[in-house]
């Protein structure tokens, strides 16, 4: 059976090494981690009075991990601005309620750098801010900021579709 229907000739799955993170219709620069797209379910259970024996299972509420972003410390201010909307330090600490949600899409690229998947996740807030790492003289690492997304729902959009490869 074809893993893929358009490249029919590909037999391997895509890498995890080639994204970018759009936020307010701007690709966030340096973003070079991005954790997992969760969604959990919880389970009910439910016995019915004529068989005490066995019990259902069913669907209940469904659940959507935060996403974390990791990007090397660069001038892009997207990810301190943002978390500024949520927790001022300025004047009382209030937020933004206006401004403070935003919808932000993830795209995926093969090795030839064409899109084959987008997931938009919804209404997403900074709940951590990471501005700098433990600095160290002697190390010899990237300076690495993150944000902890909460969200309340994803998608995958299905308008993108399987690119011809070359």
């Amino acid at each position: 059976m074809a893993k893929f229907t358009v490249n029919t000739h590909r037999f391997d799955p895509y890498r995890n090494f080639k994204f970018r993170v759009k936020v307010d219709g701007q690709y966030v620069a340096g973003v070079n981690k991005c954790s997992a797209l969760k969604r959990t379910t919880e389970v009910t259970q439910w016995r019915e009075g004529g068989d005490p024996s066995t019990s259902r299972k069913l669907p209940g509420k469904s659940s959507y991990e935060a996403v974390t972003l990791e990007a090397g410390l660069t001038h892009d201010p997207t990810f301190e601005a943002w978390a500024n909307l949520v927790h001022n330090f300025q004047g009382d600490a209030a937020g933004s309620l206006k401004n403070f949600r935003k919808d932000i899409s993830i795209d995926v690229y093969n090795e030839a750098g064409q899109r084959v998947y987008t997931y938009k996740l919804f209404r997403c807030w900074v709940s951590e801010y990471q501005a700098l790492p433990d600095l160290d003289a002697s190390a010899n690492a990237v300076a690495i900021q993150h944000i902890k997304l909460e969200n309340e729902g994803w998608e995958r959009d299905t308008s993108v579709t399987e690119p011809t490869e070359a």
